[in-house]
């Protein structure tokens, strides 16, 4: 009996756009107008509307107006009476967590499938959470671990089909990895030059700061994140507060932000710990003693530096590495961060918008495998 090859190759065909209602091609853009504009409904409506007018987003059956009727309807907004009267329109807690899950899939999803596994440590042994290879069956590992098809297939293999017998040496077990449990801080720069110069770089930021949040609490629960901001002075912010974040006119106090960040990490049980810092800026702001802010946006003030090396060495006295993200490609500010990240013994990218999202999770990922002393 002749038996026939069948050549493997590609089918080529024209991409067709996966089906989309009006209400969800509407949503996708909305959802990237309402982070840009921190918030503002009114705001983000008024650039669907022109978007609308310039490439035809609606139609006559459906309208932006019936869209705005959807997410009302949906629980993604709802009306508010201001003081005096007069109304206008808050976005709900369901839309916050549209917002993260939407930062999440543009950031995250397309690294999932590059990647093999999820944060793990590099200690093999008893764990939930499975990285997918093969190994052989030896004593001490668990039953519940025995992949019974492949083994099965050994078996037969090794043994023959007539006659069946399973032998240890025929047992295969799906291979796992211990995981470590992460305590982050995300420290943001909000001062003005954030929007400086015709370039958006907070709204990036707020992205990678909402994707991280929605990883961490829908896939590691007992990580923790704290969200920091940092101008003149620092504060932390809540998560469902991140769409709303918007830089004010501040200069960069970096030893504030650190400080906290640290008081912060004190208090957690995890032993792995750590700072990201998102920054283009460089320090120019301090709290003095009594009071006062002692301020210089001229050059790298050395008053100030010190200051920054001093909490950087700090934090690695501690076990607390900073890794730094500079959004900026001056040669003194990027000496700076070289000096900075020296006395930490942390890690420094000096990196574009663009990259910036995948950048934070690979070192997110990297560091919850290792236990920090």
């Amino acid at each position: 009996m002749k038996s026939t090859k069948r050549s493997k190759g590609f089918l080529f065909k024209q991409y067709e756009e996966p089906f989309q209602t009006p209400f969800d091609k509407l949503f996708d853009i909305f959802k990237e107008l309402i982070t840009h504009t921190s918030g503002d409904f009114d705001e983000a409506i008024d650039w669907l509307r022109q978007l609308d007018k310039e490439f035809k987003l609606t139609t006559p059956a459906y309208t932006i107006d019936d869209f705005i009727a959807d997410l009302k309807d949906k629980g993604y907004i709802r009306e508010k009476v201001e003081f005096g009267g007069e109304g206008g329109v808050d976005i709900t807690s369901k839309l916050e967590k549209a917002l993260r899950q939407h930062a999440l899939d543009q950031i995250f999803g397309k690294m999932r499938k590059g990647k093999s596994g999820n944060h793990k440590t590099n200690h093999q042994g008893r764990s939930d959470e499975n990285m997918g290879d093969f190994r052989n069956y030896q004593y001490g590992d668990g039953l519940e671990k025995i992949v019974l098809t492949e083994s099965l297939k050994n078996a037969q293999i090794n043994h023959g089909i007539g006659e069946f017998a399973l032998s240890e040496n025929d047992l295969v077990v799906e291979d796992t990895q211990l995981k470590s449990q992460m305590s982050t801080v995300l420290m943001i720069d909000i001062s003005h030059s954030m929007i400086l110069y015709g370039e958006d770089r907070i709204t990036p930021a707020k992205k990678v700061a909402m994707a991280l949040s929605e990883l961490i609490l829908t896939r590691y629960p007992k990580d923790s994140l704290d969200v920091i901001v940092f101008g003149n002075d620092t504060w932390p912010i809540a998560i469902k507060d991140l769409p709303y974040l918007q830089v004010g006119p501040f200069h960069t106090n970096t030893v504030a932000g650190l400080k906290l960040a640290m008081d912060l990490l004190r208090r957690k049980r995890h032993a792995n710990k750590q700072i990201f810092m998102i920054t283009d800026g460089k320090p120019s702001c301090l709290n003095m003693p009594d009071g006062t802010y002692y301020k210089n946006p001229m050059g790298l003030d050395p008053f100030i530096t010190s200051k920054c090396y001093s909490m950087a060495a700090q934090a690695r006295k501690l076990g607390i590495p900073i890794t730094t993200f500079m959004i900026a490609s001056d040669p003194y500010l990027q000496q700076f961060v070289d000096e900075f990240t020296a006395s930490n013994q942390g890690k420094a990218y000096y990196t574009g918008l663009g990259d910036l999202g995948e950048m934070i999770f690979e070192d997110y990922e990297e560091n919850r495998k290792k236990r920090i002393r």
